[in-house]
């Protein structure tokens, strides 16, 4: 297992360029099961999650060939199912959440599919319950192996229908929207997530042959089709990593400019940053972050205390709440994070105590942040990454931090985060991995 250790206080300076989404990868990549002609993707960001997943449909007979260091071709030609019930599967499918996409597609072009229970990042309850009710209600039928924690699809002919989600989720939205697009009739799906990435999913579907519409709302309508097409795909920049790039700025005063950046698929991310008191100056297709000696937390117009809080897009995404939480550490004034969307989330505030922040756990869904106004700076610590974005929340405050810190359990963070330290290098930061 491997460990960052960080020397920690010093200031950076320089460019960083966001990689390409981890998220909409997972959903486009899932994608090429749809059709056996060849697909093109770029801008793939070679991160742990990513590299699984093209790992686990290479092993299902899936032709992958690299273009590039961030260009791969797909060719779904010849799929063996016989795999899908071996323990192999089982291993990888579970390790990697991700892989609960294959499942759309593969119902909707063979009539079967497995899937065990996914794994992730252990975050609360990340129940499935959406992904395979919108998959009943176009026609499958379930079976549940509890022995192996293996889930079996099955549809000899999905038909189109009108289906309620009962909650917006991303990848519950994106699998069943994979599988309408070759399921018999019209299917409409309301209350769908409507993240930059299903827009980009969608897109690329109707580029593939798919009759889409409603994109870029909750209510989308497929028409479907009996076959789709190759295409070429590009990912967008990864949000998370341009949200995190903006709170490491902040924490280490420091100037730095986030290249490559569509800031009209950024949501409200840049303006919940600012309510933080954070500058940040839009340039074309950059992001510029100033060095700022003290940033001071926004108000609510009656004076209370600002509360942050998470919610489906276009809401402020859980995604980037641990980063907001480690941001307002040092900042003048003081903050609620109200995580409502998953329950553990949180549990990683004791480390920042430790530290020296000042956070109220209040339960297991909202923490204050009592700023620090830059009197006291964060120490150095041992540490362990929990998941994703928490490890990048403590890698943060650990480059904010007077003297050394070690950070372990790495892995979770090259989950999501490609080279991550390499490019940190590049900006002056002193870490090193072991």
């Amino acid at each position: 297992m491997s460990s960052f250790v960080i020397q920690g206080g010093k200031k950076l300076n320089g460019s960083i360029t966001p990689q390409g989404a981890k998220n909409e990868a997972l959903q486009i990549i899932c994608a090429t099961l749809l059709t056996p002609e060849k697909v093109t993707i770029s801008n793939i960001p070679l991160i742990k999650d990513v590299k699984n997943l093209i790992d686990l449909i290479r092993d299902m007979g899936v032709k992958v060939g690299k273009v590039d260091r961030n260009t791969f071709t797909f060719e779904a030609i010849d799929i063996n199912l016989d795999y899908l019930k071996s323990d192999t599967f089982r291993k990888k499918g579970a390790s990697l959440r991700g892989s609960i996409m294959i499942l759309g597609p593969l119902l909707a072009r063979f009539g079967v599919g497995y899937i065990p229970q996914p794994g992730g990042d252990k975050i609360g309850r990340r129940r499935l319950d959406t992904h395979f009710i919108g998959l009943q209600k176009l026609g499958a039928r379930f079976e549940h192996d509890s022995a192996k924690s293996l889930f079996k699809a099955e549809a000899p002919k999905l038909t189109g229908t009108y289906m309620l989600l009962d909650e917006a989720s991303v990848t519950g939205t994106a699998n069943v929207l994979m599988a309408a697009t070759l399921a018999s009739g019209t299917t409409t799906i309301f209350n769908a997530a409507c993240e930059p990435y299903l827009v980009q999913l969608s897109k690329m579907l109707n580029r593939m042959g798919a009759k889409i519409t409603g994109i870029g709302s909750n209510l989308l309508t497929i028409e479907g089709v009996e076959r789709l097409n190759g295409c070429e795909h590009k990912l967008l920049p990864d949000m998370i990593e341009i949200g995190s790039f903006i709170g490491l700025a902040a924490m280490t005063q420091s100037a730095i400019t986030i290249n490559d950046v569509d800031c009209s698929q950024l949501g409200v991310i840049p303006a919940v940053f600012r309510r933080l008191g954070i500058k940040i100056e839009e340039n074309n297709n950059k992001l510029i972050i100033p060095e700022q000696d003290l940033y001071e937390i926004d108000t609510f117009m009656d004076g209370s205390i600002m509360t942050i809080a998470d919610a489906p897009w276009p809401g402020f995404t859980p995604d980037l709440i641990s980063i907001a939480l480690v941001t307002a550490i040092q900042a003048k004034g003081s903050v609620l994070i109200h995580q409502k969307m998953f329950e553990s989330r949180l549990y990683f505030v004791d480390k920042l105590i430790d530290m020296g922040a000042q956070i109220i756990l209040c339960d297991p869904h909202r923490a204050t942040v009592i700023g620090l106004a830059r009197k006291y700076q964060l120490r150095g610590l041992r540490m362990s990454s929990p998941d994703i974005r928490a490890g990048v929340a403590l890698l943060i405050a650990a480059l904010s931090a007077s003297g050394e810190s070690i950070i372990d359990n790495i892995d979770q963070i090259d989950r999501g985060y490609q080279d991550i330290d390499i490019r940190l290098k590049a900006l002056g930061a002193e870490i090193v991995r072991v």
